[in-house]
């Protein structure tokens, strides 16, 4: 009982500014059949690839482009941007198509990103990275308030399906683009070959989600009234905290595998590396977050596996080819706070209602803020043509990322 009961809590972490229109308005929620859980499982797979795909193989994309190191920042800091501005769109859109038609607008956007962005130069490989992940934004958004609005009584269940499938599909697109990039004989090939996934999952999600018939399940307004936390001095922390994660999490996603490459090791041994990082969240997601978060404390957790990610940040600055598994491993335990980025959000308020005003605005400031550290990464790197300063900047953010960890991991509510 346990058990579910933190699943629970963790998935109301997600279910963000979407259930803004809970508030306002009854809607009939998707039927939860077997076929929606593995439209649930396609569009997950599809949340991650248009990132990592490219950051397995960056560097050939900046050299045949003929773009400067600013670029790769900007190119590297698009997702984050959007992920936060998704805050806002992703409401707006549940309200106004409903949820199923809103999910399947997400992923015919990141499909049309993904294509676009292989077709020209550098501008328009920005400009399909944006749309791709704009399209990606929403859905993070969205997906998960279907799983808990489907699925009342299987959430932990399908909760573990959407974050395996994000981890894996995070995995498979590092693994398999730069395998792809030497087929398919250059990168817009192997990077645009991700659009018949999404096309798949669009697809699918198109046959399974279904709106259950007038008088069946709806999902209504309850709880007290939306209060704002901008005043709250905890919800600030709890804000601050999830970007410092986010930035931590999308800087080595978009230039880790450019860091081994540049240190000697082969592009698809760096394109594994980078899958590690992302395929060691699924077993972490299904054993931290059921223990962690039905304690009364968290920074404990939150300090441990932010101190290992801190760990493998010094290995790499100060011997990135001594060991660069081990150092992966390590950033892929690391960066196993996430789902405790989410999970607080839920056991530092005291009913659904605050759950959705702190984690839209965690979500939507912080990934704002995540973007940053993407982009001065790559600007430092050029700067230098080093990483030493790079890595001793994330460093910095790892350390205040676990001061704020041990604050929000109290037991308290804002």
């Amino acid at each position: 009982m346990s058990i579910q009961y933190a699943g629970d809590r963790a998935e109301e972490t997600i279910v963000t500014g979407a259930a803004e229109s809970v508030d306002r308005r009854r809607y009939a929620a998707l039927l939860g059949t077997p076929l929606l859980v593995v439209g649930v499982a396609l569009a997950a797979s599809n949340l991650r690839p248009a990132v990592t795909s490219m950051a397995s193989v960056l560097g050939e994309v900046r050299d045949g482009l003929g773009a400067s190191a600013v670029w790769s920042s900007v190119l590297t800091a698009v997702p984050t941007v959007c992920f936060g501005l998704a805050a806002v769109a992703a409401p707006v859109l549940a309200r106004r198509f409903g949820m199923a038609r809103a999910v399947g607008i997400s992923l015919a956007v990141l499909t049309v990103g993904l294509l676009l962005r292989i077709v020209d130069g550098p501008w328009v490989v920005l400009g399909g990275t944006f749309v791709a992940t704009a399209g990606i934004g929403i859905g993070n958004v969205l997906i998960p308030v279907v799983v808990k609005e489907s699925f009342p009584n299987a959430v932990g269940r399908v909760t573990g399906v959407y974050t395996a499938a994000l981890a894996a599909g995070g995995g498979i697109g590092a693994a398999f683009t730069p395998p792809m990039d030497e087929l398919f004989g250059g990168w817009r090939a192997s990077i645009g070959a991700w659009a018949a996934l999404s096309l798949a999952a669009l697809l699918v999600w198109g046959i399974g989600a279904r709106h259950a018939a007038i008088g069946g399940p709806t999902v209504a307004a309850a709880g007290p009234e939306r209060r704002s936390l901008l005043r709250s001095p905890l919800a600030w922390a709890v804000t601050a905290f999830f970007g410092l994660q986010a930035l931590v999490a999308y800087t080595a996603m978009g230039w880790f595998s450019e860091l081994f490459v540049s240190v000697g090791i082969p592009r698809t041994d760096a394109g594994y590396m980078l899958a590690l990082i992302n395929l060691i969240g699924i077993p972490l997601s299904f054993i931290v977050p059921p223990i962690a978060l039905n304690r009364r404390s968290q920074s404990g957790w939150i300090v441990g596996l932010a101190s290992v990610a801190l760990a493998s940040v010094i290995g790499m600055a100060v011997a990135p080819a001594a060991a660069p598994w081990l150092w992966t491993v390590m950033l892929g335990i690391g960066m196993g706070v996430f789902p405790l980025g989410l999970g607080v959000i839920a056991v530092r308020t005291r009913n659904s209602v605050d759950t959705t005003s702190l984690s839209a605005m965690a979500q939507g400031f912080g990934y704002l803020f995540a973007a940053s550290g993407p982009f001065l990464f790559g600007v430092l790197h050029g700067l230098t043509g080093g990483w030493t300063l790079s890595l001793c900047l994330l460093a910095g953010a790892i350390v205040v990322e676990m001061v704020l960890g041990w604050i929000v991991g109290r037991p308290r509510f804002v």
